[in-house]
């Protein structure tokens, strides 16, 4: 059955060698060489597991983290990103910090990969730009 919330084309899954290219470019060429790196690279644009339940939102050059918060409600949550209504067991509700003093919630489907194909490219634009730029947050940050 098709999804009729899916809009535009699928989501191109990127790998660890595309990750690297954008967010490391010189460990990408000690890696695999120049030629590889000479090729065009399409901006990766996903959001990802990473360690201790967190996500990680990466668009382009930028990278976004979002840390699981413990359950404070009973009720169901709205996804931010698919935009569906998901139960506690299925939703959990993350923070991302995006400056100094400025921190944003989101709700998000704990099953990644599904959510991101309902979602489609348009939805992970959109919550990219609800979260970047990410401003400098102390003073070693650029």
């Amino acid at each position: 059955m098709k999804d009729p919330h899916h809009k535009g084309a699928p989501a191109r899954a990127h790998d660890v060698r595309d990750l690297l290219r954008e967010l490391f470019p010189e460990t990408h060429r000690e890696l695999f060489g120049e030629q590889d790196a000479a090729r065009p690279a399409v901006p990766t644009l996903g959001l990802y597991p990473v360690a201790d339940g967190r996500l990680a939102l990466v668009h382009g050059e930028q990278l976004a983290e979002f840390t699981p918060l413990d359950p404070k409600t009973r009720g169901v949550l709205h996804c931010d990103l698919c935009h569906y209504t998901r139960s506690r067991s299925e939703a959990a509700l993350y923070r991302v910090q995006v400056a100094a003093r400025r921190t944003r919630y989101m709700t998000l489907c704990t099953a990644t990969e599904s959510c991101q194909k309902r979602a489609g490219t348009r939805g992970l634009e959109s919550l990219a730009g609800r979260i970047f730029p990410i401003e400098p947050i102390g003073p070693g940050d650029h």
